[in-house]
């Protein structure tokens, strides 16, 4: 079993103190830390390489498009996509799901269709559906949850029809922490005639993801959620879909000639890929995946279930505390949210940010689940490769500190 205490080091953000105390950082599902070995790999890019891409014959560009080509096969492997032409770089998940909405979307989306997604998705996977299907007259419909937050199988046979185009989906939900069955889905979804896009911007940093044994049509994920620089991101789409849909942007480098009446356009994936692209981002996405495929992407799932085995029965076990979500560790990411009755979720997040631990409070970009689960806004611990369960120990005294002090459940306030 790695050593994950060991790979904490290799993060110095985390050697710091936070009002006086030791730093607790459990946000890395809003975004995650960069380890030295990325950091240092961006900075050599920049420092021998930098040059712009496919665009130069002179030896930095040919290195820098060596470099930005290299990751692009990273990626392919990291996910295991059949080619390396099915990875588009993007500058983030929203905008790779954006991508598919207004390109494969708008070509195939037509009056009286339907779109179905989750009442769980974050914003990015539920906008553009939602602006698609009223920009071409179709139906947006939702599938609910079961009583423990994991999606409710039996409406997805219910929702899912002969009408159904287009099905999205997140792998791994931001807000409960559930792993959904990505694979079942997509065989129902083909079964329709439809297409399904995942969102894995919660999953494919923390667990093993093969978009070929999955089936899907379209995957989307960003690089900040797995360690790389941020503006960096991937869409990986099946090469017969992304052959027949249209380009997403216009300008440089995604045309194959182009007249004063008339252009064509570059064959996949440079027709999606407009402009300069983030490339030291593409370089250090690739030494992030490097850092996760030495440590083995099975034991970093393995080391976040145990954490959240370890937390949610002492949360649980909290008077007054409501865990959204899975209570079953084996179905769960490592992200969990909670709530303490009577007490604000921004207000808990600063008690717990006054004992040096960061979470996360709001909505989370997920305002549909939170009207479903008739609450606000919520508390979100996310946790990482480099936690331990020194921090779920820490976190756990800092709420049972917090909830003495705002004396809740006694109707008293300290």
């Amino acid at each position: 079993m790695a050593n994950f205490k060991q790979y904490r080091t290799d993060f110095p953000i985390l050697d710091q103190t936070v009002n006086g105390e030791k730093l607790v950082y459990l946000d890395s599902a809003a975004t995650a830390q960069r380890p030295t070995p990325v950091l240092n790999r961006v900075m050599k890019f920049y420092q021998t390489d930098n040059a712009n891409v496919h665009r130069g014959v002179h030896t930095l560009a040919e290195r820098a498009t060596a470099d930005y080509e290299a990751a692009r096969v990273t990626v392919q492997k990291f996910i295991n996509a059949a080619k390396p032409e099915e990875i588009i770089f993007t500058k983030g998940c929203t905008d790779a799901l954006n991508l598919v909405a207004a390109t494969y979307g708008q070509a195939n989306i037509q009056a009286g269709d339907e779109i179905v997604i989750s009442i769980a998705e974050h914003h990015s996977n539920l906008i553009p559906w939602q602006q698609l299907a009223k920009q071409k007259g179709a139906t947006l419909k939702y599938i609910g949850l079961t009583d423990d937050g994991e999606l409710d199988l039996a409406d997805v046979k219910q929702q899912i029809t002969d009408q159904t185009k287009l099905v999205a989906i997140a792998h791994a939900t931001n807000v409960l922490g559930t792993v959904n069955p990505i694979k079942e889905l997509a065989q129902i979804t083909h079964q329709h005639g439809a297409v399904i896009v995942v969102d894995g911007a919660q999953a494919v940093a923390h667990m093993p993801v093969d978009v070929q044994a999955l089936d899907v049509d379209f995957y989307a994920f960003s690089g900040h959620k797995m360690m790389s620089p941020t503006g960096i991101g991937v869409l990986y789409g099946k090469a017969d879909l992304l052959a027949t849909m249209p380009p997403y942007q216009y300008g440089g480098e995604m045309i194959g000639e182009v007249h004063q009446q008339a252009s064509t356009w570059a064959p996949i994936p440079y027709k999606f890929e407009a402009g300069t692209q983030n490339i030291a981002g593409a370089v250090g996405l690739a030494a992030a995946i490097n850092y996760l495929n030495q440590i083995g992407m099975t034991q970093i799932a393995a080391h976040e279930q145990a954490l959240v085995q370890k937390l949610l029965p002492q949360l649980l076990s909290i008077d007054q505390l409501t865990v959204y979500g899975p209570h079953d560790p084996a179905k769960h990411t490592g992200v969990v949210a909670f709530n303490l009755t009577g007490l604000h979720p921004h207000d808990l997040a600063t008690a717990l940010d006054m004992e040096g631990i960061a979470v996360r409070a709001g909505h989370h970009c997920a305002q549909p689940l939170m009207e479903y689960l008739q609450v606000t806004a919520t508390a979100r611990a996310s946790f990482y490769l480099y936690n331990t369960e020194a921090d779920v120990d820490a976190l756990v005294t800092a709420i049972k500190k917090a909830k003495e002090f705002f004396r809740i459940g006694t109707g008293e306030t300290k």
